[in-house]
């Protein structure tokens, strides 16, 4: 009996640990769309579709089409815009929005990254952004830039509610990394944490984004919000290495 109990008063303190232990075990991160997305057209086809959710134009001079939406190269999206001078829309120009939806959840949240060059021009307006599939807003410019040598970062509560902030976009002609942590705060809004180049630029809320579904858009628009006139060539904008990851529990 003796040695009986002495066994239990051994084995207590690890029986009582365990439930403390199990709780403490961090949830899994979930890869939705992985780095390898653009490694060739049957992969870009298997996350994205081609043009806009609601069809092939969006506020600028550009019609979209699968064709100025290729891989060129393995590894790497490349949207262009060639300048044609009709009338209705100058230009023929590219865009692909995902498949899927993506949700931020209650106590949860999602990671979206990738690679981008850019351009800057007057007349060009790349994009890398969230919108809402059911209603608008949700809006969220993960990367929007619009013809003045700045990147700007835009969260749209209403039409008239945003917090939106623009900084200078070094050497564009390069690739930068650009990255929004999105994060459930309340069960209603969300934060969004937007980084350049691995540095934080800044933090925007957003008011009753919990639990609304967002398709995210890569698009090369032309002039709009970009200003005019735009170039009359052709506009390259080449995004790789785009990961989205889920963070919800």
């Amino acid at each position: 009996m003796q040695s009986s109990l002495l066994l239990l008063a051994a084995l207590s303190p690890l029986v009582l640990a365990l439930p403390e232990a199990k709780t403490g075990i961090a949830k899994r991160a979930s890869t939705l769309i992985p780095t390898s997305c653009f490694d060739s057209t049957s992969s870009l086809t298997e996350y994205f579709e081609y043009n806009y959710p609601w069809g092939d134009t969006h506020n600028g001079a550009a019609i979209m089409s699968s064709a100025n939406a290729v891989i060129s190269t393995a590894g790497t999206l490349t949207l262009n815009a060639t300048y044609t001078g009709a009338s209705d829309y100058a230009y023929d120009s590219g865009t692909v929005y995902s498949k899927q939806t993506f949700t931020v959840e209650a106590s949860g949240g999602l990671d979206f990254s990738a690679d981008f060059i850019a351009p800057v021009a007057t007349g060009t307006w790349p994009a890398f952004w969230l919108d809402g599939a059911n209603s608008w807003p949700p809006e969220i410019d993960i990367a929007e830039w619009k013809g003045t040598g700045d990147i700007s970062f835009n969260t749209f509560n209403t039409s008239s509610e945003v917090e939106a902030l623009n900084v200078d976009y070094p050497s564009p002609t390069e690739f930068h990394t650009v990255k929004a942590e999105l994060r459930d705060e309340n069960g209603s809004d969300i934060s969004v944490k937007f980084y350049l180049d691995g540095d934080l630029i800044t933090t925007q809320y957003a008011s009753g984004f919990t639990g609304q579904p967002l398709y995210l858009i890569i698009d090369l628009q032309m002039e709009g919000s970009s200003g005019s006139p735009g170039p009359t060539g052709t506009t390259l904008y080449e995004i790789k290495n785009l990961e989205v990851v889920s963070q919800n529990p």
